[in-house]
């Protein structure tokens, strides 16, 4: 088997927006050194000053480097076949991946981390930083943060890893079915074995144990998995990648409860790589207020803080489409319910009831869509034996979510809301439940009340 000791220096923390400043490679057959490669590279935009600080690499050093077009084809045949290794393997791999494919060369090597190699090997260090490393192993390390130096030092840790039974280890981490080199570099990889395949919402939490992402699954084992299978070559990748440290779970009964509690989850915590789902949504509601000349107006409007509607509304349309729905049922105003808004003038002019008649056929609308707004549950498997989840939806609005005995007897709302987790109502989550219950009528039980 033959290996790439690898070592890069870059302007920045990720691939896609970045450049690489310095290459060192020794080609390794296990035994010995065969190969050497290392130059500076032209990453073609400044260095940022922090950068050039810790690693000593300045603007002025690289401006008559090559470019890395110009050693693309020498690095793919270096890597191309070989075992890729590196300290903090996918942080390497994925700069000199995006590189190549931009080259037209596409790079698909077996990896091996050093660090997760050591962390096997030497199992009570301080540190697995490659400096802390070197110092608890008295590895001599020079030229640190520069390529060829943490390559050689990397050399140096790999053969004595081979020389401390090593062996064994590298052969489960390059079979196929161990995704180990793919999990971020502080991510345990018993935390994933341990994970069940079955519905839930899991939490990934960094080094303190703030969760900084929340999802759902229908199987936790496979989708928690899926997220480390591709890692990215963009900045938001890269960093939630080096952030993960910890992985928690819920289980849940069925998907649909999954998907209920990782909304609300997500609204709960706010976790930062949960950018596409953090968008506080408008809702619009349905208000009521008496003029000044006595007579009841209906209006859309977006939902206010202070002001309590009479029902809510997802999308202006949905609004719309029921108030129209109500003017012709119970013969409103147009003009007093705002949909109508033509300027009344001469014969034009619109001829309405006395307030009191008005205001009854108001009052009667908004009890007729207060009686005909749902009020059921879904049903689906628990959790534990003996067990169903239940999702309820009260007056057209979730209530909450929970699991109950299957034997209980649905006779009405009261007793079965104490049993339930009462949850923030907002028009994602009432969509989800509306469309699964369509979809699976047998796991709906209405309720008169």
């Amino acid at each position: 088997m033959i290996y790439a000791v690898v070592d890069i220096e870059t302007t920045g923390g990720y691939a896609a927006a970045n450049g690489i400043t310095e290459i060192a490679v020794f080609v390794h057959d296990g035994t010995k050194v065969i190969d050497h490669f290392e130059t500076l590279v032209n990453p073609l935009q400044p260095i940022p000053y922090f950068i050039q600080t810790m690693t000593g690499i300045t603007n002025e050093m690289v401006a008559d480097a090559p470019p890395f077009e110009e050693v693309a084809a020498q690095l793919f045949a270096l890597l191309n076949d070989k075992v890729f290794i590196a300290h903090n393997v996918n942080f390497d791999y994925s700069f000199l991946k995006h590189q190549l494919q931009e080259c037209g060369y596409e790079l698909s090597a077996k990896k091996l981390c050093t660090v997760r190699l050591t962390r096997k090997v030497f199992t009570e260090l301080p540190s697995y930083s490659l400096g802390n490393i070197c110092r608890s192993l008295r590895i001599p390390i020079e030229n640190r943060h520069r390529a060829g130096g943490d390559a050689w030092a990397t050399v140096q840790l790999f053969e004595m890893l081979l020389r401390h039974n090593a062996q064994p280890h590298i052969e489960q981490f390059l079979k196929k079915s161990s995704k180990e080199q793919y999990l971020p570099l502080h991510l345990p990889k018993e935390q994933i074995e341990q994970l069940p395949r079955k519905p839930g919402v899991y939490y990934f939490r960094n080094e303190k144990g703030k969760v900084i992402y929340v999802g759902k699954a229908k199987s936790l084992k496979q989708r928690i998995s899926s997220h480390f299978t591709h890692n990215g070559a963009g900045r938001q990748k890269q960093e939630f990648i080096r952030n993960v440290h910890h992985i928690s779970y819920q289980l849940c009964g069925t998907e649909l409860m999954a998907a209920v509690l990782e909304e609300t989850e997500i609204k709960r915590l706010w976790p930062i790589y949960n950018t596409s789902r953090k968008q506080i949504s408008i809702q619009y509601g349905l208000y009521v207020f008496e003029d000044q000349r006595g007579y009841a107006r209906l209006a859309i409007e977006r939902k206010r803080k202070h002001l309590r509607p009479v029902h809510t509304f997802g999308l202006l349309w949905d609004g719309y489409r029921l108030l129209w729905n109500m003017i012709e049922r119970h013969q409103l105003s147009p003009r007093l319910c705002f949909v109508d808004k033509t300027k009344e003038t001469g014969d034009f002019a619109e001829q309405y009831d006395e307030p009191v008649v008005y205001n009854r056929r108001v009052e009667r609308a908004l009890q007729t869509l207060h009686d005909e707004l749902p009020t059921f549950v879904v049903l689906g498997e628990g959790v534990a034996e003996g067990q169903q989840s239940c999702l309820l939806i009260e007056k057209g609005k979730f209530y909450g979510m929970g699991y109950i005995p299957k034997e209980m007897k649905l006779k009405g709302v009261t007793k079965l809301k104490k049993m339930l987790t009462p949850s923030h109502d907002n028009d994602f989550i009432r969509d989800m439940i509306y469309r699964y219950a369509e979809i699976n009528p047998q796991q709906r039980v209405d309720f008169s009340e």
